[in-house]
């Protein structure tokens, strides 16, 4: 009993240190509501199954599966592969992003140039177009 203690002591605090550093960064979490209620939801069930191992079980019996251990090891990976594929769609709509404003610097930075070059005016390129080392001060 004492070990089990120990380790649902150390679970607990773990749930609790992530709901703690979700909520410190909540202004720069640009997460959606429901993301953060499934978060949320999520920390719950992780601390009733800490504090009652049996309920896992039983549920796990009642769904087919033989061990809590297991319904835990199959919802941790659905979990995984919901959060890989999120990551993957956000770095796919950035690049995505990223591209159409590339694209839109270089076509405003050409159209200026050529109306430089049939008006005889001096060119104001971006910025950025140019890549000149800024000196440190």
């Amino acid at each position: 009993m004492k070990g089990s203690l120990l380790i649902q002591i150390l679970l607990i605090a773990g749930a609790a240190g992530l709901c703690l550093l979700f909520v410190r960064r909540w202004d720069r979490a640009h997460t959606r509501a429901w993301k953060r209620l499934a978060f949320f939801a999520f920390v719950v069930v992780n601390v009733y199954a800490v504090l009652r191992p049996g309920d896992v079980t039983w549920l796990a019996n009642r769904v087919g599966v033989g061990r809590g251990t297991d319904l835990v090891l199959y919802l941790l990976v659905l979990a995984v592969s919901f959060f890989a594929l999120n990551t993957y769609l956000r770095f796919k709509s950035l690049e995505r992003k990223l591209t159409d404003l590339a694209r839109s610097v270089a076509i405003r930075d050409g159209r200026l140039l050529n109306e430089a070059r049939l008006t005889d005016k001096p060119a104001e390129p971006s910025e950025n177009a140019e890549h000149k080392e800024q000196p440190v001060p």
